[in-house]
């Protein structure tokens, strides 16, 4: 390949939906999943933290999968579909898991809370009834500085609960 006749590119014409909304515009190549959903499109309750994949704060999901948006680059996440910790409400209705997260304080500070609830998500939808073990497991990558981890679990169980009875119902 001659390198002389490459282009770089600058920037990227991405297309993605975001919490059930389509959006589409150029992007620089650089850019991170997290810069889009909080500087763009001013989704803020993905938070930057580490910027290096190991706090789990940024966890947002990718096609249904947990991702680290802070080193995610949003080309990556062209035709797919994102959902943030905004998205995972229906209206006034809160997930299982949000409700869950309330009533057992899974909650301290909250900076963690609402990567610590994509995470669970994503584990709910791989598993849903899981273990305390396998939530210890699947959550090992979300660090919760408060130590809430008991409550984080017990918020996870609940909500497991929870949607089994609700499916149970249909």
């Amino acid at each position: 390949m001659n390198v002389d006749h490459m282009e770089a590119r600058s920037t990227f014409s991405l297309s993605l939906n975001v919490n059930g909304t389509p959006w589409s515009g150029e992007v620089p190549i650089e850019e991170t999943l997290l810069e889009l959903l909080r500087n763009r499109l001013r989704l803020t309750g993905t938070k930057r933290s580490c910027e290096s994949e190991v706090c789990g704060a940024c966890t947002v999901l990718v096609d249904n999968r947990p991702v680290s948006s802070c080193n995610y680059l949003v080309f990556e996440a062209h035709e797919k579909t994102v959902l943030t910790i905004e998205g995972v409400a229906r209206g006034d209705d809160l997930d299982p898991l949000q409700e869950a997260f309330i009533r057992n304080i899974g909650a301290q500070c909250g900076y963690c809370t609402p990567g610590q609830i994509m995470a669970a998500k994503a584990l709910l939808m791989n598993n849903p009834h899981p273990t305390r073990e396998q939530i210890a497991e699947w959550l090992s990558g979300n660090i919760c500085r408060c130590g809430a981890y008991p409550a984080i679990a017990a918020s996870i169980l609940e909500a497991a609960r929870e949607m089994q009875r609700k499916t149970d119902s249909l």
